[in-house]
């Protein structure tokens, strides 16, 4: 009977330490490399609209073997390119990490300024100033810079896309390198001095090549046209031509229109632009040895051209229709390269957008769908007419950009007056103007505190250094424009929030949720995954269901 209990307490004993070792090697996963994707401008409902005619190994593959975030939503305003990318990144807001727009006034400089401009570097790989950029102006650390400091700077990181802003945010303070695509007569692949001081020779490289220049080729549906039946009519008066082009239809003959539209730029509004992201995503792999080791790297890739083509096209296009289907493969090919050369099941992958984008709102005028445009001269006069009359002065206000009024403050103390008096006069004022939904002050956003709905949103982005004295919400539909054609983004209505948000590969469940996730949740579950700290100005949280 002894030997029977100390065998039973033995099993028991081993039982237990077993457990003991699945729970701590559950602590964190750490793949060979964590790849992030996000898709410029777009929307959740890419993914069932073009669902049957995706292949099996893009989108499909990560919804088939990840987990499918279906209620993933931005939390703040403005939904802007940069904005969205460093949400991502930082796992915050713009309360928090500081970048209010991809330009926007700064109440010190008292000038515009750009996300990521950056004077005191130089630039590499081109002739121009298109490489004086830098992550400076973020000011809380990335998912990217806590794989840094978790790992001694060892584990590598590199940012890849064609737009500066798109490449540098994401890879954050302390990665190895970002990359951008410099187009006009050049077509290289650039970076800063606030990374190294020179081009690596796998980037030399592939500049050499005739990577960029064999996608100066005609732009065609991949399939029949007739076959596209997710879009509308190709010939409408809701899109926007090419320069050159007598209408936006296909094909588009990108050599012809080549010299007019910016040479090597032109390849950032077509879908080829993607293709030459992948191009040189994989040279980045390759050239970095990327995944290569058990320390995790991390690859920052974000596709812009369907930023261009819906700006240019809209949401309901064949062109955007067709930019989706050759992301599709654009994809396919990636995650088939990471097979084979950091191993299948060794790599994880989320993917998302930077905000999404709304209907082109004289298509939804066409059926009797509200919707239309802001004209901010049809805005601004009448204010600044109300203005004078009530205060005496044409002067109060400094600058209007991003939907927002910046006062200035030197003019209202000479006048006696204190800038709340100001601000609740102008939101009083413009709550019955033309296609205005909502006005708030800053004094609001400061002492109130908002838990739903536009104005929590509205007061997630407000930055108290940074935003403006009084913020403007057009009604749903509307965006300030003078272009009846192509669409735009920056609000906080769900045509703008509501982004894909799929996961997949090591340390990821099958699975999927309609339960609310937001934006800065991501880096949030990439950290605990990793089992790294979360980011400096963390606000989200670890998505659950995600994880193994």
């Amino acid at each position: 009977m002894k030997n029977y209990v100390l065998l039973g307490l033995a099993i028991i004993g081993l039982s237990t330490a077993k457990a003991q070792e699945k729970t701590a090697t559950q602590l964190y996963t750490r793949p060979k490399l964590v790849v992030g994707i996000m898709v410029d401008q777009m929307r959740y409902d890419y993914i069932p609209r073009f669902w049957e005619r995706y292949g099996n190994n893009g989108f499909k593959r990560m919804v088939n073997e990840g987990f499918n975030c279906k209620n993933n939503h931005f939390n703040y305003i403005p939904t802007k390119t940069a904005v969205g990318h460093t949400s991502v990144y930082t796992g915050t807001t713009p309360k928090i990490h500081g970048i209010l727009g991809n330009d926007w006034y700064d109440k010190e400089e008292e000038r515009m300024v750009y996300c990521t401009e950056d004077a005191s570097v130089a630039s590499l790989g081109t002739t121009t100033d298109a490489g004086k950029m830098s992550p400076k102006r973020m000011l809380s650390s990335t998912m990217t810079d806590q794989l840094k400091l978790a790992t001694v700077s060892r584990g590598k990181v590199i940012g890849v896309s064609l737009k500066d802003r798109a490449s540098i945010l994401p890879a954050g303070h302390a990665a190895d390198a970002a990359y951008w695509f410099q187009g006009g007569d050049e077509g290289h692949w650039i970076t800063s001095t606030y990374y190294m001081d020179k081009l690596p020779k796998w980037v030399a490289k592939f500049n050499k090549s005739n990577a960029a220049e064999k996608y100066n080729k005609t732009w065609n549906t991949l399939y029949d046209i007739n076959t596209y039946t997710e879009s509308i009519a190709d010939d409408n008066e809701f899109e926007g031509p090419f320069k050159g082009e007598q209408a936006p239809v296909f094909p588009h003959d990108i050599p012809k229109l080549w010299n007019d539209n910016g040479k090597f730029d032109l390849l950032k509004g077509v879908p080829y632009g993607n293709s030459l992201t992948v191009d040189f995503a994989e040279a980045a792999i390759e050239g970095e040895e990327l995944g290569k080791d058990n320390i995790t790297d991390f690859l920052a890739v974000s596709f812009s051209a369907t930023d261009y083509v819906g700006h240019r096209f809209g949401v309901s296009a064949k062109e955007t229709e067709d930019t989706y289907l050759r992301l599709d493969q654009d994809l396919a090919r990636l995650f088939a390269y990471l097979d084979k050369q950091v191993g299948k099941g060794e790599y994880t992958v989320f993917l998302t957008a930077d905000h999404a984008a709304v209907e082109v709102p004289s298509y939804l005028e066409s059926l009797k769908i509200p919707g239309g445009y802001f004209s901010k001269k049809e805005f601004y006069d009448p204010l600044n007419k109300f203005l004078s009359e009530t205060f005496h002065s044409d002067k109060l206000i400094k600058n209007m950009s991003n939907e927002q009024i910046f006062l200035d403050q030197e003019v209202i103390k000479s006048l006696g007056l204190t800038s709340t008096e100001v601000e609740n006069a102008i939101a009083n004022e413009i709550k019955s103007y033309k296609n205005i939904a909502e006005a708030y002050t800053a004094t609001a956003m400061r002492n109130q505190e908002f838990t739903h709905g536009i104005a929590h949103s509205l007061q997630m982005g407000y930055n108290q250094n940074g935003s403006g004295d009084v913020l403007i919400i057009l009604r749903p539909g509307y965006i300030p424009s003078t272009s009846r054609t192509g669409t735009t983004h920056g609000s906080g209505y769900t045509y703008d929030t509501h982004t894909p948000l799929l996961f997949f590969g090591k340390g990821i469940k099958h699975g999927a949720t309609v339960k609310r996730t937001e934006i800065p949740d991501i880096a949030s579950t990439i950290c605990a995954l990793l089992g790294i700290e979360f980011t400096s100005g963390k606000s989200g949280e670890p998505i659950q269901e995600v994880l193994e």
